[in-house]
């Protein structure tokens, strides 16, 4: 992968080679699973120079070993956390909140006994916005919500968000979608555009970091009823996309849905699951009898 034409010395740092890059390039998507492509070159070489001068790295060579044999894994982490890309709002692509509470739960509750735990997962999670939305979705429109656990945990591959999505704390851009009585009865002003989601519906959600390409992540996410990964697909690679789908598959209970992002298709990844249409949208199901 070629390197934008703003690799040159910085701050006193040698410039990162062509070599460096695709050697760290290749690295990162081991890891994560995401794949860069050719414009994001500045994106990523201006956030390598940014670690490397905050850790007191004298070359790249440098920085990298320490990325890779920190036993911490304090600096790989921060590094995940300023290439990712988190973007969201309440009730984004809300036709699938629609569709969760009038087809999917109404279908997954046919087959369970009250008092029954129902799953769902939010991977990526980001901030927030989307799992807290899951929540306010079910208690506002789902008749049958007290008759179930419902457990709903969100996931991100960035420590940074998690901790904003835990304190669940919002500017107007984030709410701008929530009508007034929504916004008086689950938030609370906490100084000047900031908003925060009130205790109770904070303590619904547990959040957790997880990377969906690393078995040792989602194999604690087991019997899931339904998925929100949403626009996370679209970063990846045809190999990672289908390991990742196959991981997803493997989180779903039989019968279990999984929704992606309006500009995902299930069908181009893979065949095992079935697509299904509640209202104005897809989304694709685990067949029943498949554990």
């Amino acid at each position: 992968m070629p390197l934008s034409s703003a690799m040159t010395m910085r701050q006193g740092h040698p410039p990162i080679s062509e070599e460096e890059y695709n050697i760290f390039f290749e690295f990162f998507y081991r890891r994560t699973g995401i794949l860069f492509n050719d414009k994001k070159g500045y994106f990523v070489e201006k956030r390598l120079y940014d670690r490397m001068e905050k850790t007191g790295s004298t070359s790249f060579r440098r920085y990298f070993d320490l990325v890779r044999f920190q036993a911490s894994g304090e600096e790989l982490q921060c590094l995940v956390n300023i290439m990712t890309v988190n973007e969201t709002y309440f009730f984004r692509e809300d036709y699938q909140f629609n569709a969760l509470v009038q087809g999917m739960l109404p279908e997954i509750a046919r087959s369970r006994k009250i008092g029954d735990t129902l799953r769902i997962w939010s991977m990526p999670c980001s901030t927030g916005e989307e799992p807290y939305s899951v929540a306010i979705q079910i208690i506002e429109n789902w008749s049958r919500a007290d008759d179930f656990a419902i457990e709903i945990r969100g996931s991100d591959i960035d420590t940074r968000v998690l901790n904003e999505a835990r304190q669940g704390i919002y500017g107007e851009r984030s709410l701008h979608r929530l009508t007034p009585a929504l916004r008086a009865k689950y938030f609370q002003s906490v100084g000047p555009d900031r908003f925060q989601l009130r205790e109770e519906l904070r303590e619904s959600v547990d959040f957790s970091i997880a990377n969906i390409v690393d078995p040792l992540h989602t194999t604690r996410y087991r019997a899931v009823d339904v998925i929100f990964c949403r626009n996370l697909l679209i970063y990846f690679d045809d190999v990672s996309r289908r390991l990742a789908v196959e991981a997803l598959y493997d989180c779903l209970s039989p019968g279990g849905f999984i929704c992606l992002g309006h500009s995902e298709s299930m069908s181009r990844i893979s065949s095992m699951f079935q697509p299904r249409k509640f209202g104005d949208t897809i989304v694709y199901q685990k067949p029943l009898g498949n554990d």
